[in-house]
């Protein structure tokens, strides 16, 4: 019980750490530029650890590598502490199940961008976070748009991201128990 407990804590605030830096390296990658409350949060949330990071490691080629190396050193952390709580564990199986974890936030982050993007196309297409939802999902959506068109009027391009989204999860979840490596 306590073990649960301390895990669903520990995963709430690293998925929120870990998913801002994430969110702030996506945004540089597509280059979109987030609405003022956004950023301000981004920012506020992410600066701690990505401006130390930024002097050990610059933005090579227009990629912002130090949010993404936050986003990992956050899951290596909270792999750590939950590997800790359990077994007295091996580094390797360590640093393996943070990546995955890191993979994990990736797909959960694009689902619920895509979610975003669906719910706002239903209800107000020109609410003033649209624009930034959608150019964060244009990159996602554009190639699947270019190889399926438009059927009898309507996009379905987002189910089938979305589908396939909920494919790589599966695929990633069965590769980490095939390799041994039980998510905590």
């Amino acid at each position: 019980m306590l073990y649960s407990l301390v895990n669903f804590v520990l995963d709430a605030v690293a998925g929120l750490f870990a998913g801002v830096m994430l969110l702030r390296f996506w945004m540089q990658l597509v280059r979109v530029r987030p609405p003022h409350q956004i950023a301000q949060f981004t920012y506020q949330l992410s600066d701690w650890l990505i401006k130390p990071l930024r002097k050990i490691i610059p933005g090579i080629g227009g990629i912002d590598w130090a949010s993404l190396l936050g986003a990992y050193l956050v899951a290596l952390l909270s792999t750590a502490i939950k590997m800790w709580l359990v077994v007295d564990t091996v580094l390797l199986s360590t640093l393996l199940v943070a990546a995955v974890s890191v993979l994990e936030w990736v797909i959960y982050g694009w689902t619920a961008l895509l979610i975003l993007e669906v719910i706002f196309s239903w209800v107000n297409p020109h609410a003033p976070l649209a624009p930034f939802v959608r150019a964060l999902n244009a990159p996602l959506l554009g190639p699947i748009r270019r190889i399926i068109p438009l059927l009898g009027g309507l996009d379905v391009s987002p189910m089938v991201l979305f589908l396939l989204l909920q494919m790589a999860g599966k695929i990633l979840a069965y590769a980490a128990a095939t390799a041994g490596m039980a998510l905590l």
